[in-house]
């Protein structure tokens, strides 16, 4: 059977003149959001050594990153499947800064797998990040930027979920499980699967087996944080966590968005070091944008820089926004001798109008042009008139 060569990998698709040109539209005013809260933009490789993009992640990106072999050096390279950390690497050991720095980006990543159904392989990732700051001030910070770009995409209902992984290190770090045990208690509590957590903790003492037990009931209004307080120790790390989605909850009320609480949400476990959060929005199923808190990551790279942020796909924003009216175009007569139409097509593209010049030869075909209006020669100047298609 003869392969068709026009055919794709599965889950990596083509992106047609439409949808790019709205992804595009996109990217342009995000990042110039992200510029005007003082972010600086920064555009990290798409290939690096596999050590490079795997440090500070723990197993989170591992099977997600596509590896091959360096010709040049014999060494394993990796095609990044995270911006994040790239990012980190470029804070520590490139800018060097001793105070807070917000940097953001925007680019292609890869997975090896898609992340769930009718998921792009090929996420185009945009986030920012800010790196020399510990306090709750610079999470709320890119908390209400990541809110007020899914806005600017035209995204209006919002529901931001919130979690802190605090929570469930405090506990597992008084209850000394060995790394397997830990990590299988992780996967009970994330997948909230409750007769397994209960086979899980039974042999811990009743304090830390129903606090546990109680994390993957803890989710839902501000109520969560009330009930926490009554169902969970005293650990100083649980206290200082619920202090800071306290304060959040209080930070948040005015951002015009339904915030929901999930101490049993320990996505990154292995990679976020405090507060977690997601967006979702009515009627789309998948996240549209992820983040947190990632001290950890600036310590694997030599500098114990604190760092916090979101990201999201570009794709999935597209997707999750309102179509809006497409842009209409001018059809401009192929006279290039005719120096008044020349000088009025230049000022029209230079106020942002598309004006496409009519090749001789494809008459037949001008209605795939895309244009609404044209450019007619009406008592000696050059005018926009409706286009009437033949």
């Amino acid at each position: 059977m003869t392969m068709r060569k026009w055919l794709l990998p599965e889950y990596i698709e083509d992106i047609l003149p439409a949808e790019a040109c709205r992804i595009e539209a996109l990217r342009r005013s995000m990042l110039d959001l992200f510029e005007v809260h003082g972010y600086q933009l920064v555009l990290p490789p798409l290939l690096e050594y596999v050590e490079s993009l795997l440090t500070g992640t723990g197993h989170d990106l591992d099977l997600k990153t596509f590896k091959l072999v360096d010709q040049l050096s014999g060494r394993m390279l990796g095609v990044r499947a995270d911006i994040t950390p790239q990012v980190a690497r470029i804070d520590a050991h490139l800018m060097n800064r001793e105070g807070v720095n917000r940097l953001c980006y925007a680019g292609s990543v890869l997975h090896t797998l898609p992340g769930g159904l009718n998921r792009t392989r090929e996420p185009l990732q945009i986030g920012a990040e800010i790196y020399g700051h510990s306090g709750i001030e610079s999470d709320l910070e890119v908390q209400r930027l990541m809110l007020d770009a899914l806005h600017l995409a035209g995204i209006a209902k919002l529901q931001l979920d919130i979690g802190h992984v605090a929570v469930f290190r405090a506990l597992v770090r008084r209850a000394q499980l060995e790394p397997e045990a830990e990590a299988e208690l992780f996967r009970a509590v994330q997948a909230k699967d409750v007769p397994a957590l209960a086979k899980r903790v039974r042999k811990l003492d009743r304090g830390l087996r129903d606090a546990l037990l109680a994390l993957p009931e803890l989710a839902g209004g501000i109520e969560v944080l009330a009930q926490a307080k009554q169902r969970l120790p005293e650990y100083t790390g649980i206290r200082q966590a619920l202090a800071q989605l306290r304060e959040i909850a209080a930070s948040l009320q005015d951002a015009g968005t339904q915030i929901c609480f999930d101490l049993g949400e320990l996505r990154g476990y292995h990679y976020h070091s405090g507060v977690v959060f997601a967006v979702y929005a009515e009627g789309w199923s998948n996240a549209l944008a992820l983040g947190g808190r990632y001290d950890e990551v600036g310590k694997a790279f030599g500098r114990a820089r604190p760092a916090t942020g979101f990201s999201m796909d570009l794709r999935e924003i597209v997707g999750a926004a309102p179509a809006g009216e497409a842009r209409g175009a001018m059809l401009a007569p192929h006279l290039p001798q005719d120096a008044a139409l020349q000088r009025r097509i230049a000022t029209l593209r230079k106020a942002g109008e598309i004006v496409i010049v009519d090749l001789p030869g494809h008459e037949k075909s001008r209605g795939e042009l895309g244009c609404d209006r044209c450019l007619q020669r009406i008592n000696g100047q050059w005018k926009v008139v409706k286009w009437q298609k033949t």
